[in-house]
C-alpha cells in the first residue's frame, strides 16, 4: 500500500484506522472505480466525509472539461462510505441506490473536493446531500445520493466477481 492510497484518511496511518475501527478503508479502494479515478479519502465519519479527485485527462470529456460521470461517481463514493459508516458493518452495507447531480460549473484542471452529510439515516435507506467544489471554495456540482441499506454480501475475490 503507497501512501497516497485512495482510501488513506488524512495523516492517519494504518494502525489508527484500524484502532478506530476504520481498517477497512486501507483496502476497501484498491484497483476500483475510485482508485482509477485517483479519489483520495481526507475524513471519514458517520456525519461528514470529505475526499478529492484530480482533475486530470483521465475524467475529461473529449472537450477537456471535467466528465460529470466522473463527478458523479466522486459523490457516490463519499456517500457510500457514508453510509457504511452508519450501519453494522458486520451484518449490512449501503450501495448507492438512485443519484441525481446538478453540474454548476465546468473544470478543466486542479482538484475538486466532494463533501457528503447525511439527510436521513434510516434502517433500510439513508440519503445524503453531496457538495463539490473546487480549490476556492466555488461550487462545481451538487447530489444527491440515496442508499439501500442491505445485507452483507458473501465475501468474493475478484477472480470470482461477475
Amino acid at each position: 500500500m503507497s501512501g497516497t492510497s485512495v482510501w488513506r484518511v488524512g495523516s492517519l496511518d494504518e494502525q489508527q484506522l484500524n484502532d478506530a475501527g476504520l481498517g477497512w478503508l486501507v483496502t476497501a479502494g484498491v484497483d476500483t472505480l475510485a482508485d482509477n479515478l485517483g479519489i483520495r479519502l481526507l475524513e471519514a465519519g458517520p456525519e461528514c466525509v470529505r475526499a478529492e479527485m484530480p482533475v486530470t485527462r483521465r475524467v475529461m470529456q473529449p472537450f477537456g472539461v471535467l466528465h460529470g460521470g466522473a463527478t458523479v461517481a466522486l459523490a457516490e463514493t463519499v456517500a457510500s462510505i457514508g453510509g457504511c459508516l452508519n450501519v453494522n458493518l458486520a451484518t449490512q452495507v449501503a450501495v448507492g441506490l438512485e443519484i441525481n447531480a446538478n453540474h454548476l460549473r465546468p473544470k478543466t484542471g486542479g482538484i475538486i473536493t466532494a463533501t457528503a452529510t447525511p439527510i436521513h439515516r434510516g434502517s433500510r435507506t439513508q440519503v445524503w446531500d453531496i457538495r463539490i467544489a473546487d480549490e476556492a471554495g466555488l461550487p462545481v456540482a451538487i447530489a444527491r445520493c440515496t442508499l439501500a441499506v442491505i445485507p452483507k454480501p458473501a465475501e468474493t475475490t475478484p477472480s470470482q466477481a461477475p
